[in-house]
């Protein structure tokens, strides 16, 4: 679905006290979403429901962002990190997402939630600066290894900042004093 619609440049904001929550299987096809989820991306409840949450996948969101993802959840733990969504109408958002996993009674993996909230704005700029280069890293590298790659710039970033991606996500949702 994502494939044919034609990204523009007009972003669109979730207000401070919205949140996006959606439910995922084990192979990222959608099963819940929230209402909010729903306005802000201009997808309805029908369009959304069985397809694979990357039908809202942005294309300049580099690919190593969700491999980290997929690495983090499929391996039971969280992942706190930023995502540029794109909406039914080609217009873009900007969101915090939180994913974890679901666990049935035996401790087996059946599900993820995601929640989503508005990042900061100093947040959205350090990661479109960072993203982009990122995704430049894939463009140039032969595919097997493009997401590696990035990691790789990443890591380097992060080595220079003393940080760990979790604590940059986390340094950048501090909102910069007024």
């Amino acid at each position: 679905m994502s494939s044919i619609i034609q990204p523009t440049n007009r972003e669109v904001s979730l207000t401070e006290d919205e949140f996006i929550v959606s439910k995922t299987d084990t192979r990222s096809h959608i099963i819940y979403i929230n209402r909010v989820f729903m306005q802000i991306s201009g997808f309805s409840e029908k369009e959304l429901l069985s397809c694979p949450h990357r039908v809202i996948r942005h294309p300049e969101m580099p690919r190593a962002v969700f491999q980290m993802l997929w690495q983090a959840i499929k391996s039971g733990k969280e992942f706190l990190g930023y995502v540029k969504n794109l909406c039914k109408d080609g217009s873009y958002y900007w969101v915090l997402a939180h994913v974890t996993p679901d666990w049935d009674a035996d401790g087996k993996v059946i599900a993820y939630y995601s929640v989503r909230r508005r990042p900061t704005r100093k947040a959205v700029s350090f990661m479109t600066e960072l993203y982009a280069r990122m995704l430049e890293i894939e463009k140039t590298s032969p595919r097997e290894s493009a997401c590696q790659n990035a990691i790789e710039y990443l890591n380097k970033i992060l080595a220079e900042k003393g940080l760990t991606y979790f604590q940059l996500v986390q340094q950048l949702n501090i909102e910069e004093a007024a």
